[in-house]
């Protein structure tokens, strides 16, 4: 237990002194050896002659002496021990903390979290500089601020009229619009109804299906152009006789071999008539009206009502020569 001390500077120096005193008695017994072997011839003693070899030994002794109380005061003792826990000679505590903390070891999660706080970091004193810097108008004087705020308020209502100013320009444009999409579509409908009474488009709707039979060819143009008028006047709208377009112009001719417009229709005579049934019906009947006229030819007519009759014969308009539009 007594050679397990720790070394230290009184600890090298009590661990050293076994190793001194070999070396010292080995030095006295060399000066010994040299006293009682001195010659006559050696210095300090006259009449004393010494021999040159036995000088010469006794310098080597003496060398050799010295050298070996040098060596154990330099050398460690045998048994000395390693101080506990292995330490170094001369490491304090702070050091080995320091070693046991130097170099970091940083994992991953370590990283992540110490990228996140200085990013937080950041951001806080950016926020923090922008808050406590002033604005523009910091230093402002309370004239400056007052004519400011005035010239914003001006700003603000005259961007408020012209607002206003332009809210009723996009009101009158869309009123305009709207007007001039209805003028349109009352054009479209006005050039329809022109057109069916024209005779330039087809038409459709109820009406009657008139079928005259001449078997004696005793019915003539005045006839069937009675029978034509007799319609219009119960509001036939669109008539088209044999696939021929009868409009306000048209006219007929011939006795026996009758014409529409110069084009030749033949027995029998099918109308198609587009008009409301129920008055155009008793048109027909009516006591020595035309049904009763046709039937005295010996001709027979046939009348049925329809809701759909299909007028698509068409005539095609001629440009007037002297009449122009006064709109």
């Amino acid at each position: 237990m007594s050679d397990e001390n720790p070394r230290g500077v009184g600890g090298d120096k009590r661990q050293a002194l076994p190793a001194e005193e070999p070396a010292r008695d080995a030095h006295a017994a060399a000066s010994a050896d040299r006293g009682g072997a001195e010659p006559a011839g050696s210095p300090g003693r006259p009449g004393s002659h010494g021999a040159p070899g036995h000088d010469e030994h006794a310098g080597r002794d003496e060398r050799a002496a010295g050298e070996a109380v040098t060596r154990g005061s330099d050398e460690e003792p045998e048994g000395a021990l390693a101080p506990e826990g292995g330490d170094e000679p001369g490491v304090t505590g702070r050091q080995r903390l320091a070693a046991a903390l130097w170099p970091p070891r940083v994992t991953r999660a370590q990283l992540t979290v110490a990228v996140l706080l200085f990013v937080l970091g950041l951001g806080l004193a950016i926020q923090v500089r922008s808050t406590s810097e002033g604005g523009p108008l910091r230093g402002a004087r309370q004239e400056d601020l007052v004519r400011i705020l005035d010239e914003l308020d001006d700003r603000s209502a005259r961007l408020q009229g012209e607002k206003q100013r332009l809210e009723g320009q996009q009101r009158e444009l869309e009123n305009s619009s709207d007007q001039a999409e209805e003028a349109r579509r009352q054009t479209r409908q006005k050039a329809r109804q022109l057109g069916v009474l024209a005779g330039t488009v087809g038409a459709e709707g109820p009406g009657l299906h008139i079928t005259v039979r001449d078997p004696g060819g005793a019915v003539e143009a005045d006839m069937l152009l009675d029978t034509i008028q007799e319609l219009r006047a119960a509001g036939a709208e669109a008539i088209e006789v044999n696939d021929v377009r009868v409009v306000a112009s048209s006219y007929l001719q011939g006795a026996t071999d009758v014409r529409i417009d110069g084009k030749a229709v033949a027995p029998p005579y099918r109308f198609e008539v587009i008009g409301e049934p129920k008055d155009l019906e008793p048109a027909l009947n009516i006591p020595g009206g035309v049904v009763q006229t046709l039937e005295k030819e010996q001709a027979g007519v046939e009348v049925s009502r329809s809701e759909k009759i299909t007028v698509d014969a068409l005539r095609s308009t001629k440009q007037p020569d002297y009449a122009r539009s006064s709109q």
